[in-house]
């Protein structure tokens, strides 16, 4: 069984080479924020390029959904954990090398990380044969991995970090400090100096004294005495130091390239888990997702805008979850009701399922079926921009004019209180086109607005309304729910907000 990659099916997926250009509809879905904290603290690793790179196939995000069902199991994650520990501290022993001046000292650091290294690749190779574990990407790992631990390269490289270490720690010397002149010397069978000064001592013991000993850090930096007496012992001892310096030339390149690439790929794996895991902690659903590049039928359960409720769980705050479906005609979500009642935060929703969905990982909420799409296009409202000399609906316009025109049928298409700078009437009609084009396109589409007239304009929309409390219209619930928009509500919010309701008004006159 030959092993690729831990992230990509087939070579030709990936991984990507060098860094990926963000896409376009970030930072409108807030996914640019996601990708910073999904991968802060992880530099090392460079996670960014993986999560920009979305998967072009059903096969390869069922790839990723077995991978990551696997480190649901405690048996597989525990050890690939300790793995990837292992590695930090063969990459901190190879950085000091990097920082070191002594040469023994650098040959020294760089045999221990080799050793730490071999150790590693032993126990988690045992281990993950052990777990057993049934993705593709694990098991074909596991495979290649007892092949290469068996080989007679690692065998040899594990042989000769046991000869040289062998041979070093066999090294006795001894050190006669007269003054400032320090002399070193070969191990002469002379007598532990210390046993003889507490003996000496004893006599005079009266009890239990306190311990004033000051315990030593042991440093890995050596000063200029510490560098001379090794290059005294070096000089007594040279067979030992040119084992060492024969390993080091030896072994230069002794990280396996498999080894180095699976310990930055499984990284994508972990980094998402740690991220999501707060919202778990909360009681909030993730689930692995149905994907299809066919079927445009589309819906979730108990689903929520990841990026906001991490921010919520963080300060403890209750997290307002929402379901979505479409199915047979249905394409379009016409999202509408009263400000800051959730309609965009639906639309960010609807976008980042998808777009998690086509990374292969798990997505927020629960009976997640969604469409493999070929491109993602977001139109949120933006601020107008008066260096180009275009006023915002003409910037509207061309914007939306380049979304259609790059657009197909197997695409998604996110609009956000679009038009909003000009009258009813022509927002209405210049909708009415852009909807219609989508339509006949067949592509899947949200469009947050507040023209409720475009949620019956075909059997392919469907009406979302945000929802108020009814008993305080002012009040947002922030769910979005399935059904007719009659403005009634949103009309019952303003009026009672500047004190125009009904019994509101009939106070003031009976006054």
């Amino acid at each position: 069984m030959g092993f690729h990659s831990i992230l990509f099916e087939r070579p030709k997926d990936g991984p990507p080479s060098g860094d990926v250009d963000e896409p376009d509809f970030f930072g409108d879905l807030n996914l640019d924020q996601f990708v910073t904290d999904v991968t802060r603290g992880l530099d090392e690793y460079n996670l960014t390029p993986f999560f920009r790179t979305e998967l072009n196939g059903e096969s390869a995000v069922r790839y990723r959904h077995e991978v990551m069902r696997d480190l649901d199991n405690p048996d597989v994650l525990l050890p690939v954990q300790a793995f990837a520990l292992v590695m930090r501290k063969v990459r901190a022993c190879l950085g000091d090398v990097q920082k070191f001046y002594y040469k023994p000292q650098k040959q020294w650091w760089f045999l221990e990380a080799a050793s730490r290294y071999c150790q590693g690749m032993l126990a988690f190779s045992s281990q993950l044969t052990d777990a057993r574990p049934p993705s593709r990407g694990l098991k074909a790992f596991s495979v290649w991995l007892k092949e290469y631990v068996d080989s007679e390269a690692f065998i040899s490289l594990s042989r000769d970090i046991d000869e040289t270490r062998s041979a070093l720690a066999g090294v006795r010397y001894s050190i006669h400090l007269h003054g400032s002149a320090v002399t070193v010397l070969n191990y002469n069978e002379e007598g532990d100096y210390s046993t003889y000064v507490l003996h000496l001592f004893e006599r005079f013991k009266q009890g239990e004294a306190r311990d004033h000993r000051v315990a030593q850090k042991d440093w890995p930096e050596m000063n200029h005495v510490e560098a001379q007496i090794l290059d005294c012992v070096a000089e007594l001892n040279p067979q030992p130091f040119l084992l060492l310096e024969a390993f080091c030339g030896n072994h230069a390149d002794f990280l396996d390239p498999t080894i180095a690439a699976f310990d930055r790929e499984i990284q994508f794996y972990i980094a998402y888990r740690s991220y999501i895991q707060l919202c778990r902690d909360a009681g909030l659903t993730f689930s692995y997702p149905i994907v299809s590049a066919e079927s445009k039928a589309v819906r979730c359960n108990g689903t929520f805008d990841l990026v906001l409720a991490h921010k919520l769980c963080t300060d403890k705050v209750y997290v307002v979850c929402n379901d979505f479906c479409l199915d047979g005609p249905e394409r379009i979500f016409v999202v509408s009701g009263p400000n800051n009642g959730g309609k965009t935060t639906f639309a960010r929703t609807f976008g980042q399922l998808h777009f998690l969905a086509r990374l292969g990982l798990p997505v927020p909420g629960r009976d997640s079926h969604l469409f493999l799409y070929d491109r993602l296009f977001a139109h949120f409202e933006r601020e107008e921009n008066t260096l180009d000399m275009r006023g915002k609906l003409q910037d509207d316009l061309m914007r939306m004019h380049g979304i259609l025109k790059a657009s197909t049928a197997s695409s998604i298409i996110l609009m956000n209180e679009i038009f909003s700078s000009t009258t009813l009437a022509d927002a209405l009609f210049l909708c009415r086109q852009i909807i219609g084009e989508i339509m006949e396109r067949d592509a899947l589409c949200v469009c947050v607005t507040f023209i409720e007239e475009l949620a019956r304009l075909g059997p392919q929309t469907v009406s979302m309304v945000s929802e108020i409390n009814p008993d305080r219209p002012s009040v947002r619930t922030f769910r979005v729910r399935r059904r007719p928009a009659d403005g009634r509500a949103y009309a019952l919010s303003i009026a009672e907000q500047y004190g125009l309701t009904y019994e509101r008004i009939r106070e003031r006159l009976a006054s």
